[in-house]
């Protein structure tokens, strides 16, 4: 299931050439955009993965480590939230999942950050820049009872746990074929 996960990016690569041809200002569905988050999504048998890849400002509010006890609470907060992803992604019931494996990953979480969160500039002075752009990517598996059930899935309690989500884009792989969507808060369910 790992892999047909990793092959879901190449196998919507037409669909997101065809989503970025649409969105002059923002180009790429792999740009940091806050307000933006992307999230893929596969359905095969009984197993259901989703792959949740977000700027850190759209779950806590801030992008650097936390070194306030307000800002550690903010991230302890959300990462409780983010742990409970049968509520966060409010799977019908009737469908039997529950979660099978779940990894959170972020700089904000102790975790090493990736060559591509932190940018160094110079500018014309020679002065250094460092621009932290922390991400939060959560990769969720469920084993599903009755994966027939599972007939759409509802982000609404996402943008409702996180308000500074604005839209989500989701790549998604399911029995009836895969599709590249932008969801909202405003419309925030979208078909397997």
């Amino acid at each position: 299931m790992r892999r047909l996960l990793l092959a879901l990016p190449f196998a919507l690569l037409p669909l997101a050439a065809a989503f970025a041809a649409n969105e002059p200002e923002h180009g790429s569905l792999g740009a940091h955009e806050h307000g933006v988050g992307r999230l893929n999504a596969a359905l095969d048998g009984q197993t259901l993965e989703l792959e949740l890849e977000s700027p850190a400002m759209n779950l806590v509010g801030f992008e650097h480590v936390a070194t306030s006890d307000a800002d550690k609470a903010k991230v302890a907060a959300a990462k409780v939230k983010l742990e409970n992803p049968l509520v966060l992604f409010n799977l019908p019931k009737a469908a039997g999942c529950k979660v099978a494996t779940q990894e959170l990953e972020s700089p904000l979480f102790g975790d090493k950050p990736d060559a591509d969160d932190e940018h160094d500039e110079a500018d014309k002075d020679g002065h250094e820049h460092h621009h932290d752009h922390s991400e939060i990517h959560a990769h969720y598996q469920f084993s599903c009872s009755a994966p027939g059930a599972l007939k759409t899935l509802d982000l609404a309690n996402l943008f409702n746990t996180f308000p500074a989500t604005q839209k989500i884009q989701v790549q998604l792989i399911s029995p009836s074929g895969q599709q590249g969507v932008e969801v909202t808060s405003k419309a925030a369910a979208l078909k397997f």
